[in-house]
């Protein structure tokens, strides 16, 4: 029997405490390394979008693995869309169909705080460019792992923006979420003070930890924009064209970090500033097992430019199906039938 997992029952199965200890669990065991064999296709269609498959998604000592298809439509929404197919590494039996969207964006969002939390300085304040599903994700692992005291919000669209502070403990001053209209304004509520900001830039100039999650081919910061100390982390850059950061400010990166080289080098924040893999000074990886010490010092800028790995998927996948087949979720088709 397959297990058919929708968007509804990831979010009822998923617990980000538990994603974020696979996560980082995958990490230090050098789950990079097992991943190199791995494939991640992307193609363009004769449609305004693109076509993506990463496989096999791969864990030391997990008997299964996950073939994921994705369709990247950025007019569309949601802008990604597909499956992820969970096999019996014994028998190749299709344990489950998870959403794609849903996996995706906790394995991206949820890696990517991992990141930034060990990368970043001691600072509280963390800002968005991009108030989607990943930058979501990224926000929720960060504040289970620091204080996060000030969210500052900068996205195409004001209502949008607001939104996401409200979502994460802020509230935008004003009665209604569509007065604010690009404003720049902030109140309390609880312990969390929410902004919207009308340009990456003043995110950069605000907050000593921004989170960049767009669709964008042209660089959103420059080196002019940033100052010393600050983290940066670029989750846009997973694809070839696309860009956030300008060269200037990538190679002026006291630690400029990747979570794989050769991917990074072929279609991420390396390729996007024409540097070769060796350019990135270490992996996640590296960082979380204490092999490379990342910050070193309050004054440097550290840069992370994640654009994802097959076996995140699996360890995500896994943590679903397990728990849908010990609380009874899901859907059950018999596909042989």
């Amino acid at each position: 029997m397959t297990t058919i997992l929708t968007r509804g029952d990831l979010l009822t199965l998923l617990d980000p405490g538990a994603c974020l200890d696979a996560l980082r669990e995958g990490f230090v065991g050098d789950a990079g390394g097992a991943a190199v064999a791995g494939q991640r296709i992307r193609t363009d269609l004769p449609f305004p979008g693109t076509a993506t498959a990463l496989l096999p998604g791969l864990l030391p000592g997990a008997e299964a693995y996950t073939v994921k298809v994705n369709a990247k439509f950025p007019a569309a929404s949601p802008a990604l869309r597909g499956v992820i197919c969970l096999h019996d590494g014994a028998d190749g039996e299709l344990l489950a169909l998870l959403d794609s969207a849903t996996i995706t964006a906790w394995r991206t969002g949820l890696a990517a705080a991992l990141g930034t939390h060990a990368l970043a300085g001691e600072s509280d304040v963390v800002g968005v460019v991009g108030a989607g599903a990943q930058a979501d994700l990224v926000v929720t692992g960060l504040r289970l792992l620091r204080p996060v005291n000030d969210l500052v919000v900068h996205d195409l669209s004001p209502e949008r923006a607001a939104a996401f502070a409200a979502r994460h403990g802020g509230r935008v001053a004003g009665s209604a979420v569509g007065s604010v209209a690009g404003s720049d304004v902030g109140s309390v509520v609880g312990s969390v003070v929410g902004s919207v900001v009308d340009s990456a830039a003043e995110v950069a100039a605000r907050a000593g930890i921004v989170v960049l999650a767009t669709w964008s081919r042209t660089p959103l910061l420059d080196l002019a924009d940033v100052r010393p100390g600050r983290h940066l982390t670029t989750l846009g850059v997973d694809e070839p064209g696309k860009q956030e950061l300008s060269p200037a400010l990538v190679r002026a990166a006291g630690v400029l970090a990747v979570d794989d080289r050769p991917l990074a080098a072929a279609m991420g924040v390396l390729a996007a500033t024409g540097l070769p893999a060796g350019a990135a000074h270490a992996t996640l990886g590296e960082i979380l097992r204490g092999d490379h010490p990342g910050r070193t010092g309050p004054e440097q800028i550290t840069v992370y430019g994640p654009v994802g790995l097959p076996w995140q998927d699996l360890a995500l996948s896994l943590l679903a199906w397990r728990e849908a087949r010990r609380r009874g979720v899901g859907t059950e088709i018999d596909f042989l039938a």
